[in-house]
């Protein structure tokens, strides 16, 4: 068993970028822009911008934190990504998800100009990936496929099984896994909550991606031996064994299945870091302007 270690690689990324950012700036060029709205003040999300906004630091970007408070009205919300939109200024910028309940979502998403979706949400970035055309991918599926190809795994002709059909992971990682190239050119099998015979397609998947939000929904009775698994799942589950009080546990019931796969991602420390540096990697082919000339 061979453990997938998503902070390793994060971090060469990002040494990475920062290298190309260095050479931008000192051949004149402008240093890329990231921009993030958050609205309101839910945990979770003041959690993940703090952490985008720390690795813009790392990598050498600027960045623009806009917080908005949480009764704010949707036109409020729009009328800010319009400005956003027209900044030439601005490479790319996200709206932090989930947003309050009194606003719509894929709305905002719509509205954000798709040169600047660095999220790679907006429908019409979906639409290019789903046909292979060059466009920015939704960061945590491609940092799914980031880990793969840098640990050499073979996905052609292998049967890949992905658990869960969200538009944020598991429809994006269906499509990324069967496209032509590598990696990808795999058999693919979406299962979801109607899913009658998951447990036997789990248990004939080469690799197995879970993306449930179901803790250690994965056991050790539905992996084969050798198989490959990328635990995507991040819930706080209520523990004893922590200061805090709780502990982040994937999909997976890491103990048992992890014996069992050729390589495993663990949770924390395995797809969460390579979702962050996907972002950075998405911000500066905006500032590049390599797919949106």
């Amino acid at each position: 068993m061979k453990l997938i270690d998503g902070k390793a690689i994060a971090d060469q990324i990002k040494l990475e970028i920062a290298e190309e950012v260095k050479t931008i700036v000192a051949n004149g060029g402008k240093r890329p822009h990231l921009a993030a709205i958050l609205v309101g003040n839910d945990g979770g999300s003041e959690t993940y911008v703090a952490h985008k906004v720390k690795a813009c630091e790392q990598v050498g970007f600027t960045s623009t934190l806009i917080r908005l408070d949480s009764d704010c009205t949707e036109d409020d919300l729009l009328l800010k990504v319009a400005e956003l939109n027209a900044d030439t200024d601005i490479d790319g910028f996200i709206v932090q998800l989930p947003l309050p309940k009194h606003i719509n979502e894929q709305k905002i998403i719509e509205a954000i100009d798709y040169r600047k979706d660095v999220d790679g949400f907006h429908p019409i970035n979906v639409g290019r990936m789903s046909i292979g055309l060059p466009c920015f991918v939704s960061a945590t599926p491609a940092g799914i496929i980031e880990l793969l190809k840098r640990y050499e795994i073979e996905t052609a002709g292998k049967h890949c099984v992905v658990l869960g059909r969200s538009n944020i992971v598991g429809k994006p990682l269906a499509t990324l896994m069967m496209q032509k190239g590598y990696p990808g050119n795999a058999t693919v099998t979406v299962c979801h909550s109607y899913s009658k015979d998951l447990a036997e397609q789990c248990q004939s998947a080469d690799i197995i991606i879970a993306a449930l939000g179901s803790p250690e929904f994965l056991k050790a009775e539905m992996v084969k031996e050798g198989a490959v698994v990328i635990d995507v799942g991040t819930t706080r589950v209520p523990s004893t064994e922590t200061k805090s009080g709780f502990k982040l546990t994937g999909d997976v019931k890491f103990d048992e299945v992890a014996p069992k796969c050729a390589y495993i991602t663990p949770v924390p420390g395995g797809v969460g870091p390579m979702t962050i540096v996907s972002l950075m990697r998405n911000t500066l082919l905006a500032g590049k302007k390599e797919i949106y000339k």
